[in-house]
């Protein structure tokens, strides 16, 4: 029988004006949930609620639109959030551009372009791999949820399904959504992703 080491339940933060409107975005103090950002995390809730499973830890990435979105979660399990240095890519010069407008500009390369002043795709997996691992190593036997940005989820999913840089851009990850993987001792497995309870 496999032996599981940590399950993670990956909570995306809810909408804000920046994901409506498909703009590059990495800042820690904005933007921070719109209206229905909180609906949908109250949709999270309700789901977990549902689903009546008990939680070691819930830890959030220290932008303001994840820190509020994990206290809607915390605030249901009666528990405080940990803030974790589990930032999103730092997108350098495109901070603040349009998705649209760098894939028109760039094409497909622009998945795995370095922007001036930012950080590599590479650089960043590794980065959240490091966290990641931080974070099995001190919840071992537990179950914890981590609200965070879409990419560092693209980036979990990417690590434990071996996706190259140039494809994992292709998980869809939509604000809101939850995502769950299971880690063994040397492998891990995707249970569902991107999952957004209405």
């Amino acid at each position: 029988m496999l032996k599981r080491i940590c399950k993670i339940t990956f909570i995306s933060h809810g909408s804000t004006v920046h994901t409506m409107a498909g703009v590059i975005s990495s800042g820690l103090k904005y933007p921070k949930l719109n209206d229905l950002g909180e609906e949908e995390l109250k949709n999270v809730c309700v789901y977990l609620e549902k689903r009546g499973v008990a939680y070691d830890n819930i830890y959030t990435s220290p932008n303001v639109c994840c820190m509020q979105s994990a206290q809607i979660v915390a605030k249901l399990f009666k528990q405080k959030a940990v803030q974790i240095d589990l930032c999103s890519r730092n997108y350098g010069e495109w901070q603040g551009m349009l998705y649209s407008d760098i894939l028109n500009k760039e094409g497909p390369k622009a998945f795995t372009q370095t922007p001036e002043n930012g950080e590599s795709i590479k650089d960043f997996n590794k980065r959240v791999l490091v966290v990641i691992k931080k974070l099995i190593a001190d919840n071992k036997g537990s179950r914890i949820i981590v609200v965070t940005s879409p990419d560092v989820i693209q980036s979990a999913i990417a690590n434990t399904l071996k996706l190259t840089p140039e494809n994992q851009h292709k998980v869809l990850i939509k604000p809101g959504s939850l995502t769950q993987i299971s880690y063994f001792d040397n492998w891990s497995s995707v249970i569902y992703s991107d999952y957004c309870p209405l």
